[in-house]
C-alpha cells in the first residue's frame, strides 16, 4: 500500500511541517510506504477536457486547503483524508456555522457579512443600526477565511466597527457576539474518525484570542462527556475524518468557535502527551482495509 501526504507549496513553519513529519513516522512504523509531496509545479491539469494528475497513490492525506487540486483528486477516484466538501466547509467559517445550524450545536449569535463589490461604496447607516440591534459591543468581526487567529477583530464601539467594516467589506466576513467569559482562553478538542481523542486548553494573558499562533499557550485539559459527545456530533455532521474543534466557554458550558479540518497538533502532542499522528494513521488504515 502506498500513500502520499500532500502539503502546501509555500508553508514551511515548524508547526506546519511537524504534522506531515509525524504522520510520515507513524505510517512507516505501520509498514506503509508513504511520501510527503509539496503541491507545487502545478500537479493537476485539465487538458482536452480531462483531468490529469502528476501522481497517484492508494490514499492521500491532504494537509492543505487548495480545493481545486483536492476536488480533482477525488474526481479521479482517489481516497482522500479529509474529503473536499469537509475541507471547504471548514475553511469558510460562515459555511461552518450554517452547516452546524438547526442541529442542536451551541454557537455564538452570528450575522453573515454584507459583501460589497465596490471599495468606494460607503457603509450604510441602516446596516450599522441592524448590527447594533442584534449584537452588543464589544463584538467580533471575522473574515470568513483565515487561520491561526488572524483576520479576527475585536470591535469596541461604532467608530471601530466602521473602520473594520471598511477593511473587510469586499471580503467574505461575519459579525458575531463576543463571549467575554472566554476572553483569552478556549478549549481545543481533537477528533479522529469521528471519535474524541483529547483536549487542550489554550490561554493568553495578552490577547482576547487564545490561538498559539497569536501568542497563546496550551495545557492538557479534561473534557466532560457532554463536550466529548458534542465534538463527535460535530465531526459527523461535517463528515470529517480528522479535525480540531475550538470551543469557547459560556454559561457553564461551551459554544463552538470554529472547526479546523487541518488543525495543527504540534503544541497539542507536546502538552497532552497524546499521539495524534498515530491515531490518525491507524484510523486511515482501518478505513482502507
Amino acid at each position: 500500500m502506498k500513500g502520499k501526504i500532500l502539503i502546501n507549496a509555500y508553508l514551511d513553519s515548524r508547526e506546519y511541517l511537524y504534522e506531515a513529519e509525524r504522520l510520515f513516522e507513524e505510517f512507516e512504523k505501520l509498514g506503509v510506504d508513504v511520501s510527503v509531496v509539496r503541491l507545487d509545479k502545478y500537479p493537476a491539469i485539465i487538458s482536452d477536457g480531462k483531468i490529469s494528475i502528476d501522481f497517484f497513490a492508494d490514499f492521500f492525506v491532504y494537509l492543505d486547503k487548495d480545493k481545486y487540486v483536492l476536488t480533482m483528486l477525488e474526481k479521479s477516484g482517489a481516497k482522500v483524508f479529509n474529503n473536499a466538501r469537509a475541507i471547504q466547509t471548514c475553511d469558510d467559517k460562515m459555511s461552518t456555522y450554517i452547516a452546524l445550524s438547526d442541529s442542536g450545536v451551541p454557537m455564538p449569535k452570528t450575522l453573515p457579512g454584507i459583501l460589497c463589490y465596490n471599495q468606494n461604496e460607503k457603509i450604510k447607516e441602516k446596516n450599522i443600526e441592524k448590527i447594533e440591534k442584534e449584537l452588543a459591543y464589544p463584538l467580533i468581526v471575522k473574515e470568513s477565511y483565515g487561520s491561526l487567529g488572524k483576520r479576527v477583530y475585536l470591535v469596541k464601539n461604532r467608530e471601530e466597527l466602521l473602520i473594520t467594516l471598511e477593511t473587510v467589506k469586499t471580503k467574505p466576513h461575519l459579525l458575531q457576539e463576543f463571549v467575554e467569559e472566554s476572553r483569552g482562553r478556549d478549549l481545543r478538542v481533537i477528533v479522529v474518525g469521528q471519535k474524541y481523542v483529547g483536549a487542550m486548553e489554550r490561554f493568553s494573558d495578552v490577547d482576547f484570542r487564545s490561538n498559539v499562533g497569536a501568542g497563546g499557550k496550551g495545557r492538557k485539559a479534561d473534557a466532560s462527556d457532554e463536550i466529548k459527545n458534542l465534538s463527535e456530533k460535530i465531526a459527523k455532521i461535517l463528515n470529517l475524518d480528522y479535525c480540531g474543534i475550538d470551543f469557547l466557554y459560556k454559561d457553564g458550558g461551551v459554544t463552538v468557535c470554529e472547526v479546523n479540518s487541518n488543525a495543527y497538533f504540534f503544541t497539542f502532542e507536546k502538552v497532552t502527551g497524546i499521539n495524534v499522528a498515530k491515531n490518525f494513521a491507524e484510523y486511515i488504515l482501518s478505513v482502507l482495509k
